[in-house]
């Protein structure tokens, strides 16, 4: 199955619901549900923010459908949606639009950049 890692806390917001759309730097036609990784490495500045302490990393933690993506064209129209990906302009102007976000039993495994497979 597609999975995409993303730092802590930015996986975890997700799938608390608090983000619903994923920053990128890069566009994709794919559209499907996808497993989420969290990287080994956590973003320490983002997990102080949003007062976080520890969070697990190095594992897939859930799943979610990617429906479809925004193209920010302006800051603009990528600070209307501030609310939604959490993020500042510098991460990306494509925004992978998230539904059908749901919590996983914890498998351990290395990430990748971009989609990747992993075998279920």
């Amino acid at each position: 199955m597609k999975t995409l890692s993303l730092k802590q806390p930015w996986a975890e917001l997700i799938l608390q619901g608090r983000k619903k759309i994923e920053i990128r730097k890069w566009n994709t036609k794919f559209r499907d549900p996808f497993l989420i990784h969290a990287s080994k490495i956590p973003d320490e500045k983002a997990m102080k923010k949003f007062n976080f302490k520890t969070l697990p990393c190095g594992f897939i933690i859930g799943k979610a459908e990617l429906v479809d993506i925004k193209h920010y064209k302006n800051e603009e129209e990528f600070n209307k949606d501030k609310q939604l990906h959490l993020a500042t302009s510098g991460w990306g102007n494509y925004g992978f639009i998230l539904k059908n976000v749901k919590r996983i039993r914890h498998i351990k495994c290395k990430g990748s950049l971009g989609f990747w497979d992993f075998k279920l």
